[in-house]
């Protein structure tokens, strides 16, 4: 019989998980105009994302070095609580200097919550459905990624900046409550480890060795991806799109649809052509979005993205946490989401400069060379691997 993975307690850590992620990511495009609004030039902009990654970045391995001698409830629902609190303050942000600094904040919680929740759902997945397991939790973030963007940019439109706050920080508010019916699991040799005996190593916290290949093409990837985070609702509006939307909602469909086959390719054949295909699908959704004039165009590099970015992410978690001992998943969990956001601040703040340059489409044209710097990376490490398994069966 295959281990039990359909528990109450993994239904609602991915439903609590996707709520967190629609609070935060539907304010995701929206801040760069609100900012821009205000007055802020395009490297200001830049830093609206950079700032956030950066604060989410510091936090990590502090958070990492907790999860190996804490039990996982309290710490998930204080990150929940963190970014609640942190999300009611935007609609006092009217100065630059202070909604950047919020934004930093915001990053700090963002960095606690993410990582927990990461590695709780890790520890209540059986090892043998570890793929399959973080690929459907993994659409609790890729969900939130895609769907929320698009209510938010819908909400923008219609109605008030703080309108869109109360309603964020209500979809907040609902994942708190939903994390803290949830029955967590504290791996055996966590919940034997006392505090006493750790010595904080901030690299120690921050970086596991075994696991660095699949952090630094996490990296990669989210170093093309940042450019589209940023400056996708700028770039409908310089193409005079209406329904730009329509990229997350496709984004969404198509990531939901493949990300089950996805899992189970990752358990059976492993993470490597995966990966591949992945990078290769969202390099085609990039330049599909930098020509589009339209919002069939629109939707088609929202379908591509999904089925790349969308099944590339819990890939490589997946692939990250399966060469982990489970007393250090919260250092690794840490590490492959600061990947994730330090690709997306860089990629903003990097961007950010150019952009007062050249049009927002060459920005994306710019960022698809992280993704074919992926292929190649992950291309050699399969040559290597075959190569290996050749010299083997000779010797």
């Amino acid at each position: 019989m295959r281990d039990r993975l359909w528990t109450k307690s993994f239904i609602m850590l991915m439903v609590g998980n996707l709520f967190v992620f629609m609070s935060f990511q539907m304010l995701l495009p929206i801040l760069p105009p609100y900012i821009q609004s205000l007055g802020a030039s395009g490297i200001e902009i830049g830093l609206v994302t950079a700032l956030f990654s950066i604060g989410a970045v510091l936090s990590r391995p502090f958070i990492g070095f907790m999860l190996e001698y804490r039990k996982r409830k309290a710490m998930v629902l204080i990150g929940a609580a963190m970014l609640l609190f942190i999300t009611v303050l935007y609609p006092i942000s009217q100065i630059i200097v202070i909604f950047l600094l919020f934004r930093f904040l915001h990053g700090l919680a963002w960095g606690w919550s993410t990582t927990v929740n990461g590695t709780a759902a890790a520890d209540t997945i059986p090892n043998s459905r570890l793929g399959e397991g973080m690929g459907y939790y993994g659409l609790s973030v890729t969900i939130g990624m895609v769907i929320a963007p698009s209510l938010g940019i819908f909400l923008f439109n219609i109605t008030s900046f703080n309108n869109l706050i109360f309603i964020s920080a209500l979809l907040g508010g609902v994942a708190v409550v939903l994390l803290m019916f949830v029955h967590y699991i504290t791996p055996e040799a966590v919940q034997k480890t006392k505090r006493e005996e750790l010595t904080f190593s901030y690299f120690r916290s921050s970086f596991d060795k075994a696991s660095s290949f699949p952090a630094f093409i996490t990296l990669l990837v989210s170093l093309g991806y940042g450019a589209i985070t940023t400056f996708i609702v700028i770039f409908g509006q310089e193409r005079g799109i209406s329904q730009i939307f329509l990229f997350y909602i496709l984004n969404a469909i198509m990531s939901s649809v493949t990300r089950p086959f996805a899992g189970k390719w990752f358990d059976e054949k492993g993470p490597r052509g995966l990966v591949l295909f992945c990078s290769f699908i969202t390099f085609a959704g990039m330049w599909v979005l930098s020509f589009a004039h339209s919002n069939f165009l629109i939707a088609i590099a929202g379908a591509l993205f999904g089925v790349g970015f969308g099944c590339a992410i819990p890939t490589l978690q997946s692939w990250a946490l399966l060469i982990t001992p489970a007393n250090r998943r919260g250092v690794v969990n840490g590490m492959i989401f600061s990947s994730i956001d330090l690709g997306i601040g860089l990629s903003g703040l990097i961007f950010g400069f150019i952009a007062d340059f050249v049009e927002t489409a060459t920005l994306f044209r710019l960022a698809s060379i992280f993704l074919v710097a992926a292929v190649v990376c992950v291309g050699l490490t399969v040559k290597k691997k075959k190569v290996s398994a050749v010299e083997r069966s000779i010797s």
